[in-house]
């Protein structure tokens, strides 16, 4: 399927779009996704859409992530192992730009060693297995739907879509982390937004009448050997608060849009004060 041909006009599941089409953004008036969604949040308008028009490079720390979803999911670009223990070399470099150009994914040696074992990981936890089983549901499904307050487009792309099996339809999405202990997955849901991502692909899900009550678990594997697995759902307090971010993210984003207006700091002159731990100790020093 060529990503140049790919438009969606309509709301609705599309099981086997590349995933350059859906980060391309298939929709004609332009959608909001869940990365967009954080990142409107977390800085400007005027950032958020100069980035949206002129996307990044991805970084190599990101093609390993690539590279254990294929393997756990069994869809994306291949991993190939590039025979070099950095990028320093003239031959490594060009070896590496090739792979990406034909649509593959390179990694150092050690990166493509780590990817496997983190895959081998996964598939020996019970409650990953059972999640991601290939016959309980589909991976890499793209959803496309209408926010119904604004109008806005909004897209997802789910790891996995458990929807084959009696029970509850589960959305399971695979995360590498530093740490898989309480309180550093904890910081890094909040960090990076997962609890917004997990909501808006719930109602993603909800909104296209896929399922009226689904789930949505994450699957964190630890980079480190022996590469620990847990498989987390998010307390309803999280879910809410991951909701209610993603309702300001969505009407700032129909808002910006609807003006053509992405705005960056204040036009007029600002006060700006020093740090409030700075100004504590010099007030502290003077009494």
């Amino acid at each position: 399927m060529s990503t140049a041909t790919i438009t969606v006009t309509e709301p609705g599941i599309w099981p086997d779009m590349p995933e350059a089409a859906y980060h391309a953004d298939p929709v004609p008036a332009g959608s909001l996704s869940s990365t967009g969604a954080r990142k409107i949040l977390r800085t400007r308008p005027a950032k958020f859409r100069y980035q949206q028009l002129n996307p990044p490079p991805s970084r190599p720390e990101f093609e390993l992530g690539k590279a254990f979803h294929t393997l756990v999911l069994g869809r994306g670009a291949e991993p190939v192992a590039v025979a070099a223990d950095n990028w320093r070399t003239k031959a490594a470099r060009e070896e590496r730009d090739a792979l990406t150009a034909a649509g593959k994914v390179p990694l150092l040696e050690a990166d493509y060693q780590t990817a496997q074992n983190m895959a081998a990981a996964v598939r020996n936890h019970d409650a990953a297995v059972n999640l991601l089983h290939p016959g309980a549901g589909d991976p890499e499904q793209s959803l496309f739907w209408v926010d119904q307050a604004t109008g806005t487009w909004l897209r997802g792309r789910l790891d996995f879509l458990r929807n084959r099996v009696t029970g509850r339809v589960i959305v399971v999405d695979l995360k590498s982390c530093e740490s898989a202990e309480d309180e550093p997955l904890q910081r890094a849901i909040d960090r990076y937004g997962y609890h917004q991502q997990g909501a808006l692909y719930l109602d993603g899900v909800k909104a296209l009448g896929i399922a009226p009550d689904p789930a949505f678990v994450f699957v964190f594997v630890e980079k480190d050997p022996p590469h620990l697995v847990r498989a987390v759902q998010l307390n309803p307090v999280a879910e809410r608060v991951g909701r209610d971010l993603n309702r300001q993210a969505i009407d700032l984003f129909a808002a910006c849009q609807r003006t053509d207006t992405w705005p960056g700091f204040s036009n007029d002159i600002e006060s700006i004060a020093l740090p409030a731990w700075v100004e504590r100790q010099h007030t502290k020093e003077i009494w």
